[in-house]
């Protein structure tokens, strides 16, 4: 039994990767609830022995040799110590072994019940501390449920061994998709909670983090840092706008997002099923900027305003409803991306 017992715990740590001393830590705790459940006038000087070299657990309770007991839960009289260790003396510590065997059912449920939340309490450990590291990271997961009612939907995502349930609330959804039970998508995890449930993994495909990271998967010379996106500007399921910018000269970053024959944004716009992404070149002056973008409207020019943050921009007429957008879209996605606040006006009005 002893023997078996060691061989299990090394395979928990194996296949779980839980501590084995952690398992021990549980073990001599469930044991030590089972003894006090049968024995509730016990004190401190019960002792638990987990010997891995000999594969063997024995339970002790340590009482002191005298020759009148005043404390029969600390104390052994002398004659009675001796047949335990011969060589015992009055003052000397004796360990007198317990029979586990002799726990009540009741106590051996309660030691069973210990080592079992132990083990939970270990998994969810784990489980914090893998999807802790994958924060602001994109990970690729199962839908396992759609609520047809609020339109959440269940997603199991895995990271490394480890695997949990995540829900993708209907806010944190693309509109436009539609997920189905078995569909594997990518989702960006946003944050990682600790709760008294286990750990609460709060994922997103609406986050402008998703795009950046779907870039970095897509794109060498962003995931080494030759191009760099400066900042990105999204209305989930309908259009994004990116910023990128490269000290290299001699690197195109539009050319390097867009990839040969336009595969590589593609791929990201099929990912973010069909959502239009416009990428733009970052410069350090703010009218350049501004005017690429509104693209892909005509900028004819860029005036900066007084308060500093905000500008007037002159279109040609037929470029007015082109740098707007449908519905204010496209300026207002060019003054998220900018930072600035966008006064557009057509050439007509300017004269």
């Amino acid at each position: 039994m002893n023997a078996d017992f060691f061989t299990a715990i090394e395979d928990i740590e194996k296949e779980k990767g839980i501590p084995r001393q952690f398992m021990y830590d549980k073990i001599r705790q469930a044991m030590l609830a089972a003894f006090r459940r049968d024995n509730p006038e016990c004190t401190d000087n019960v002792e638990i022995i987990l010997d891995e070299d000999k594969k063997r657990i024995d339970m002790v309770v340590n009482k002191t040799a005298v020759e009148e007991v005043a404390d029969p839960n600390t104390e052994i009289l002398i004659d009675a110590a001796k047949k335990i260790n011969r060589r015992a003396k009055v003052g000397d510590i004796v360990p007198i072994p317990v029979d586990t065997k002799k726990f009540g059912r009741i106590a051996a449920q309660a030691a069973k019940n210990v080592i079992i939340q132990g083990i939970r309490e270990a998994e969810r450990g784990l489980v914090y501390e893998e999807f802790t590291s994958k924060e602001h990271e994109i990970l690729t997961g199962v839908v396992s449920h759609v609520e047809p009612r609020n339109g959440s939907v269940s997603i199991r995502i895995s990271s490394n061994s480890e695997f949990t349930e995540a829900m993708l609330s209907a806010n944190e959804r693309i509109k436009t998709e539609v997920l189905r039970e078995g569909d594997r998508i990518k989702v960006y995890v946003v944050e990682v909670r600790n709760s008294t449930r286990g750990p609460q993994v709060l994922i997103s495909r609406t986050h402008p983090g998703l795009v950046k990271r779907l870039f970095e998967l897509e794109v060498p010379e962003i995931y080494d840092g030759t191009v760099e996106i400066k900042s990105i500007a999204r209305e989930a399921g309908s259009r994004t706008k990116i910023a990128v910018w490269s000290e290299d000269p001699n690197v195109d970053p539009i050319g390097s997002c867009v990839g040969p024959k336009g595969g590589r944004v593609a791929n990201i716009v099929n990912e973010l099923n069909g959502e239009k992404i416009d990428i733009v070149k970052y410069s350090e002056y703010p009218e350049d900027y501004i005017a690429a973008a509104l693209s892909p409207s005509e900028v004819i020019s860029v005036t900066m305003l007084d308060d500093s943050k905000s500008c007037r921009v002159i279109v040609p007429d037929s470029q007015l409803s082109l740098a707007i957008g449908k519905e204010g879209q496209n300026a207002r996605l060019a003054a998220k991306l900018t930072g600035y606040k966008i006064d557009i006006k057509p050439e007509s009005e300017s004269r």
